[in-house]
């Protein structure tokens, strides 16, 4: 089969639950409806991300839809993943950068110089798996490694909403109206309906909160003036990378961070499927490798396979690539849009949280099925202590200083599930 070479599903196949596989697709109407809910998925933590280094969002969108359809074509069509924005880079640039917090970044070429470094080490690991094989990876980060390390991914995004997305105690109860509203459609509807569970649950919990502020006074009411003020159409703002020793040292590590995270995704992706994705993990790193490099080239942030998204696989069992292609359009599209990335940034952040606590948790779980899946022997006290200790680093946010360098709470977990079940494993 080509690239674009999708087998079509007929709807009733979603209206009686049936998977859609990789190579297959829904009619081009229910893809591209998909495609708008990955859209709103991977947006809040695209946004989000760039927001918190200073970067240009609108370009951090636009350069999403250029690294997923580079991640789509280098891995033949066969993997569904998105690539967003990854937090992993956040506290290396802004230390690389002395950035203040509010904002653009006035340091951001430096940062992009260390991005495609960063890119470049990942897309070299990328082609030494490719040649060499998975199998000194698959023993580095067995099962319980990798199901450790996607579980902690969603547990270490759990603060951003619980903690950053709620201002105040309307706000917390927003967030619950959200999620409910995200949890009802999953249960009590069928079809298109329930496999669009994460738009819906966001449009209704977003109407809801209409009413209660701009119509009952209870809140922060939407704002609608960013949408009038915005252009229609808007061409990205373009950056150049400045290379810096300092600043390479700093960001370039992060490349092992994005291997562990991408690797922990596709198995995540492959435990949903059913579909083995071993022979595609070189060529996944050398995708998200050079869309990293391409999207720092251009002012970008680092991009990554995005957690949200196999959340949101997770929920509708749609893992048709054709989806992401649609999606990635979108993202394009975007970019060149200023009035339709101020529409999505009006959805109000008590909404997004909720939405965020459905994503993050579904990600954590989907880090227990690969447990499953595989059959981790968690009566082993050396996959006992890899899975315990690693979970309560990520979600504690632990984190190590190396002078300038500080590894956070995804890294030390990253790194710590390795090591310390290389170390244990060694007794067995």
């Amino acid at each position: 089969m080509g690239l674009f070479d999708w087998q079509e599903k007929p709807v009733s196949v979603l209206q009686g639950g049936g998977v859609i596989a990789p190579d297959e697709r829904l009619p081009w109407p229910q893809t591209a409806a998909m495609g708008v809910q990955h859209v709103i998925a991977m947006f809040g933590a695209t946004v989000l991300a760039p927001i918190l280094m200073g970067f240009d969002p609108n370009l951090a969108i636009f350069m999403s839809g250029i690294g997923t359809l580079i991640f789509y074509f280098i891995t033949g069509g066969k993997v569904p993943s998105y690539l967003g924005s990854s937090f992993a880079f956040i506290g290396v640039v802004i230390a690389a950068t002395a950035y203040a917090g509010k904002g653009p970044n006035a340091n951001i070429g430096v940062a992009l110089g260390g991005i495609i470094a960063c890119g470049l080490l990942y897309t070299v690991i990328g082609a030494i798996v490719q040649a060499a094989g998975t199998g000194w990876i698959e023993r580095l980060m067995p099962p319980v490694v990798t199901g450790a390390v996607v579980a902690v991914i969603g547990l270490n995004l759990a603060g951003i909403p619980v903690k950053n997305m709620a201002a105040g105690n309307f706000d917390a109860w927003m967030q619950l109206v959200t999620f409910v509203c995200v949890a009802l459609v999953a249960v009590f509807t069928r079809g298109m309906v329930q496999r669009l569970l994460i738009l819906v649950g966001l449009l209704l919990a977003t109407g809801v909160y209409l009413v209660l502020t701009n119509g009952m006074g209870l809140g922060k009411p939407m704002d609608f003036s960013g949408i009038a003020n915005a252009a229609w159409i808007g061409m990205p703002k373009f950056t150049a990378p400045v290379f810096e020793a300092n600043a390479l040292l700093l960001i370039v590590p992060v490349a092992l961070i994005l291997v562990a995270e991408n690797l922990g995704h596709l198995k995540a992706v492959t435990a949903m499927t059913g579909r083995n994705l071993d022979p595609y993990i070189g060529r996944a790193f050398i995708g998200d490798g050079i869309a990293t490099m391409v999207s720092g080239s251009a002012g970008g942030t680092g991009v990554t396979t995005y957690a949200e998204n196999i959340g949101v696989m997770a929920a509708t069992r749609i893992y048709s690539t054709a989806v992401f292609v649609v999606a990635a359009l979108i993202a394009l599209l975007l970019g060149f849009s200023p009035k339709f990335g101020a529409l999505i940034q009006a959805i109000p952040l008590p909404v997004m949280g909720g939405v965020s606590i459905v994503v993050f948790g579904l990600i954590a779980v989907a880090g227990a099925k690969i447990w499953v899946d595989n059959q981790v022997d968690f009566s082993d006290p050396a996959n006992l202590l890899t899975a315990a200790i690693t979970l309560v680093l990520g979600t504690g946010d632990f984190t190590l200083k190396f002078g300038s360098f500080a590894l956070g709470g995804i890294g030390t977990a990253t790194f710590g599930a390795v090591l310390l079940h290389a170390l244990l494993r060694r007794r067995s």
